[in-house]
C-alpha cells in the first residue's frame, strides 16, 4: 500500500527500527524492492534519483506509485538528492510521496533559504521534505564531493536549521560517505547523539552501502530511522546482467530482466534484516490517496 513517507519514519522511530530507502532506476529495480519487501513483510521506500527521473519522466514516478499502491506492505516513493526546484516541482506534480531537497553543497545561509523554499513547495503539495545539513564525501551518479570538503553536521547549527526551514526529516553527516568506503568507516556517534537530543525530526543516514552491521545497528539505537541504499543494488544488477549475457548464447530480454530482479533482492533482503524492519509491515500506516 502507498503510505505517507513521514508515517513510515515515525513508525520506525517509535519501533526502534529503520526504513530502507532503495534507489531504483528501472522496472527491474522497482520489482526487486517490492518483491523483497513483501517477502520480508517489511515497509520500504522506492527512491528515485534525478537522473532516473530525467530518463523515465513522470511516467517512472507513476510506475513507482502504482507498484507501491498494489504492494501488500506499506511503501512510499521519494525523490532523492535533488537541488533543482524545477525537478522537485515536476516530481510533486507527478505525485511523489516526499522529496529530498539537497542544498548541502551551498553555504549555510543559502542552504537554509533553499531548503525553506523547497519545504514550502513540498508542504503546499501535501508532501514531506527531507533536508541535509553538512556535506558527505563520495560520489553518486554525477554528484561528487571531495573528502577534504566534507563537513560534519553541527548539532547546535541543526537546531537553527530545523527551526527555520521547517523540514520534516534531517539527513546528517557523521562520517558517512556516498558510494564505496576507501578506508574503514568511523562514525561520530557522540555527534549523532547530540543532534538527536537537540532536534525532534526523524534522522536519516545516507551512504549505508559498505557500513559494517555493527555501525548500522548503533546508528538505529542513536535515532537513525531511515537508511539510503544504492551502490549494492547497482552492483548486483550489473553483475547479474554480465553473468546472464556471458552464459547464454542467445540471451533474451525477459530472462535478463528476471536475472537482475532476482539478484537485487539479495542485498535488499540483507538490508531489511539489518535495519530491523522485517515483520514490521503491520505498523498501522494509513494509505495515501
Amino acid at each position: 500500500m502507498l503510505v505517507p513517507t513521514l508515517e513510515l519514519l515515525e513508525t520506525a522511530r517509535s519501533g526502534a527500527f529503520a526504513i530502507g530507502a532503495f534507489n531504483i532506476y528501472t522496472l527491474e529495480g522497482v520489482r526487486a524492492v517490492v518483491a523483497a519487501a513483501e517477502a520480508a513483510a517489511s515497509p520500504a521506500i522506492l527512491q528515485v534519483l534525478p537522473k532516473a527521473l530525467e530518463l523515465g519522466g513522470s511516467a517512472f514516478i507513476t510506475l513507482c506509485r502504482s507498484s507501491a499502491h498494489h504492494a501488500t506492505v506499506p511503501m512510499a516513493v521519494q525523490l532523492d538528492h535533488c537541488a533543482d526546484p524545477a525537478v522537485i516541482q515536476s516530481a510533486l506534480d507527478a505525485g511523489i510521496s516526499s522529496v529530498m531537497a539537497d542544498g548541502s553543497h551551498l553555504p549555510y545561509a543559502e542552504n537554509l533559504a533553499f531548503t525553506r523554499q523547497m519545504t514550502d513547495l513540498a508542504h503546499g503539495a501535501g508532501t514531506m521534505l527531507e533536508a541535509e545539513l553538512g556535506r558527505l564525501s563520495g560520489k553518486e551518479d554525477d554528484w561528487e564531493v571531495d573528502a577534504r570538503e566534507a563537513c560534519l553536521t553541527d548539532p547546535e547549527q541543526a537546531i537553527d536549521f530545523v527551526s527555520r526551514t521547517e523540514a520534516d526529516a534531517l539527513a546528517v553527516c557523521i562520517g558517512n560517505v556516498h558510494g564505496k568506503y576507501t578506508r574503514p568507516p568511523e562514525l561520530d556517534f557522540d555527534r549523532l547523539a547530540a543532534i538527536a537530543q537537540r532536534v525532534s525530526l526523524p534522522l536519516v543516514l545516507h551512504g549505508t552501502s559498505g557500513l559494517p552491521d555493527e555501525l548500522v545497528s548503533r546508528s538505529i539505537s542513536h535515532g537513525i530511522c531511515k537508511f539510503n541504499v544504492n551502490t549494492e543494488l547497482r552492483q548486483a544488477a550489473v553483475s547479474a546482467a554480465a553473468a546472464y549475457l556471458g552464459s547464454h548464447e542467445a540471451p533474451e530480454l525477459i530472462g535478463l530482466m528476471n536475472a537482475q530482479i532476482e539478484a537485487m533482492q539479495v542485498p535488499i533482503r540483507e538490508k531489511l534484516t539489518l535495519f530491523g524492519s522485517v515483520g514490521q509491515a503491520a505498523g498501522g500506516q494509513h494509505p495515501s490517496p
